[in-house]
């Protein structure tokens, strides 16, 4: 387990949304462009998708995250290869792969990944000083 956080200047996000946040993520992505740009994106299924499209950046995408796509991302965090997540999940739609979900949480607490899960928090995480320096 990840005692020490290492993370560069240029952090890798994970950006994730359940389908009834991914409109509310593409906003708030679109509103820190000029931040996240400046970063190494990836994304789940559809939301990786939807914001290089929508927003213009480079996004790595994995598979949806009912279809193995929070375990890839848990296998990032993991092995030290994500130093945030911004997960915008949707507490009052009951999700098929909830598990996977709380897994996930789980494993960005364990390994010390700065994690956002609504605007408030995200906006917070990306305009800290610590974004544009070592950390």
């Amino acid at each position: 387990m990840k005692t020490d956080l290492t993370m560069n200047t240029r952090k890798r996000i994970a950006l994730i949304a359940h389908d009834g946040k991914k409109q509310e993520l593409l906003e708030w992505v679109a509103k820190h462009k000029d931040i996240l740009e400046k970063h190494e994106l990836c994304g789940t299924g559809t939301t990786g998708g939807l914001v290089a499209e929508k927003c213009g950046l480079e996004v790595k995408r994995y598979k949806s995250g009912p279809l193995g796509g929070d375990q890839q991302i848990g296998a990032l965090i993991s092995n030290e290869e994500l130093d945030i997540m911004i997960f915008f999940w949707d507490p009052m739609t009951a999700q098929p792969h909830d598990v996977d979900v709380k897994a996930l949480l789980r494993m960005s607490v364990l390994y010390n990944v700065a994690v956002a899960c609504n605007k408030a928090s995200a906006d917070f995480l990306v305009t800290s000083p610590l974004m544009t320096q070592d950390y």
